[in-house]
């Protein structure tokens, strides 16, 4: 072999062995949804900068909480940036709608959205997707005992009137039936409404024990402090879409008494020694604390950091089979993804199979109630 040939081939195997893994990530960082979004954000920078030896690069979008610019942001990573994965989005209905577009890329996506629809059922697409918040079932499930054991006979339901809202009614009321609890209002409200008020009217006129409001970020104070603003005395319950201080900021002395399920990292200062999540929550909240102040962290930037912990537990073992940037990495990365056991995160300890791309279980819930303004363990 000829020196020049020989050079050229080292080049090319020194090049190949260098490759950077490339992360894509689109976010909310702005728009309805950015109460949640920055947090996300601000996690993709504590993320692991090199796995096994391989640089890991991130690049960040913000697809203002838009769908079609979630879409356009996701066919730019795969197709301009050739990406490895990709992280995002932020809500429910930009995520569902990148899970086409990352199947046709054959590219791994981990959601930061909560719906169960993203990986259920699982199909040719849903193959390649993802998620890391708990999926609504476990969340209602939670949210039902509390009723029960609070003896909560009736209820009222006011969602966001987009795939969020609706997959929360359709969880929440089939374990509400079955329990019993008999549920005397349904109502929907825009991400973007300045007023509920013809609803919540509604919702008065039933006279329901309590209200459950379907809703994610800021926008769902707006049908809690309706209720107040109107005399509600009954428990108004939220789901884990608000666990971020920009929603008691927003809520304000409205948010007083509210019940809502979440994950263990927005207490986790307050949970036992003996909980399974309490070390690795502790470890994300002291990371992000120490770059954004105390009292900072949030459960949403919770979920970008468990994307982290996925990817640095999958990527060593597709590295086994293939280099970053090419087609056989990704399909590598998406089996080491599915075959994650026992990593623990910030929200709970991850086991996935084919058959459940989130892998999470009951560890990854509590119930919290707002307390002067602060999220308050409930033993």
């Amino acid at each position: 072999m000829n020196k020049t040939l020989l050079a050229a081939l080292l080049s090319t195997i020194a090049a190949t062995a260098l490759a950077d893994i490339n992360v894509g990530v689109t976010l909310s960082a702005t728009g309805p949804a950015a109460s949640l979004g920055i947090p996300e954000k601000n996690t993709i920078d504590l993320l692991p900068k090199s796995i096994a030896g391989q640089k890991v690069n991130y690049l960040v979008l913000d697809d203002a909480s838009d769908t079609t610019t979630a879409v356009k942001n996701t066919k730019k990573l795969i197709s301009e940036n050739k990406v490895d994965l990709i992280i995002g989005s932020t809500t429910t209905p930009n995520s569902l709608a990148m899970v086409g577009v990352a199947a046709e890329g054959e590219t791994p996506m981990i959601a930061l959205a909560a719906s169960a629809r993203i990986v259920e059922p699982m199909d040719d697409k849903r193959k390649w997707v993802f998620k890391t918040p708990q999926n609504d079932a476990q969340m209602s499930t939670a949210i039902i005992e509390h009723m029960t054991n609070n003896n909560i006979k009736t209820v009222a339901y006011i969602g966001f009137s987009d795939a969020y809202g609706e997959g929360w009614w359709n969880e929440f009321s089939k374990l509400a039936e079955v329990r019993k609890i008999a549920l005397v209002g349904n109502e929907r409200f825009n991400r973007t409404d300045t007023t509920v008020t013809g609803q919540i009217l509604k919702i008065l006129s039933a006279k329901p024990d309590a209200v459950l409001i379907g809703g994610a970020g800021t926008p769902a104070a707006l049908p809690q402090k309706s209720l107040k603003e109107k005399g509600y005395k009954g428990i108004i319950y939220q789901t884990h879409g608000v666990a971020n201080n920009d929603f008691l900021r927003v809520c304000g002395k409205d948010c007083e008494g509210t019940v809502l399920p979440t994950g263990p990292v927005l207490v986790a200062g307050q949970l036992p020694a003996d909980n399974p999540v309490k070390k690795s929550a502790t470890e994300y909240v002291t990371r992000y604390e120490a770059a954004h102040g105390k009292g900072s962290v949030n459960a949403f930037g919770g979920y970008a950091w468990d994307a982290g912990q996925l990817l640095a537990a999958a990527a060593p073992q597709a590295l086994k089979t293939a280099q970053p940037g090419s087609r056989e990495f990704r399909l590598a990365l998406r089996d080491a993804l599915e075959a994650t056991k026992n990593v623990a995160g910030a929200h709970g300890v991850f086991n996935m199979s084919a058959s459940d791309h989130l892998g999470l279980d009951q560890r990854a819930r509590v119930m919290v109630t707002v307390q002067q303004g602060a999220w308050k363990l409930s033993r």
